[in-house]
């Protein structure tokens, strides 16, 4: 039976909301199957509640780690939709979930929070409050903290390293790159609490000045 007699009378979105709210990872197979991927792409990108919360974030805020995974292996999937609310994108989301489970939850948070990273999830967005998805941790939760930290760190300094080209002449050349990203670094407030990382921070922000 087609997901749409399975529930008569639901349009393709509500059915699309259902499945992510229950982990219903055969109900979003369903949904897609036989539709090209720029149809795809449109549904789960554009499909929203009327709290103004994106498919991803519907997931996110139970803790869904089978309807997340199925979602990023979509084409194009976009990773850091903004809800309407609290402008969380969906990695502040989950965060938010963790916080309210008991401690148990942890290990499996980690790993959920972990694959939303891998994924793509930039962990330096700031919501409407102003906060970075590592502000809302759980204070005990330090192993969170110290995941999220590392990939808000790689992203920070993702255009700090130069790639060295062989000139003909023997000399080595400095190419920039992520030149777009090391430009608006130049100005970005360190979010990060360690004494060790700010350091870091601002002796890469030195140099860079000192090339310029």
């Amino acid at each position: 039976m087609a997901a749409e007699e399975e529930h008569e009378g639901a349009s393709v979105k509500e059915l699309l909301v259902a499945a992510c709210r229950g982990n219903n990872t055969d109900l979003l197979t369903e949904l897609l199957a036989d539709k090209p991927d720029a149809e795809i792409t449109a549904l789960l990108n554009g499909t929203t509640t009327v709290m103004g919360n994106h498919l991803y974030h519907e997931a996110a805020s139970r803790g869904n780690y089978e309807i997340i995974d199925l979602l990023l292996d979509q084409p194009a999937f976009e990773c850091d939709p903004v809800n309407r609310l609290e402008g969380d994108t969906p990695l502040h989301t989950a965060i938010r979930w963790l916080n309210a489970e008991p401690p148990v939850q942890r290990p499996f948070g980690r790993a959920l929070v972990e694959m939303m990273l891998e994924a793509g999830s930039n962990p330096r967005l700031r919501n409407k409050g102003g906060l970075t998805p590592v502000q809302l941790v759980d204070p005990a939760n330090a192993d969170l903290r110290d995941l999220i930290r590392q990939h808000e760190y790689a992203s920070q300094n993702a255009g700090d390293f130069a790639n060295v080209v062989e000139q003909d002449d023997g000399k080595h050349a400095r190419r920039a790159a992520a030149v777009h990203e090391q430009e608006s670094d130049e100005d970005a407030e360190f979010s990060g609490s360690d004494d060790e990382e700010r350091a870091e921070w601002e002796r890469r922000r030195r140099e860079r000045r000192r090339e310029a």
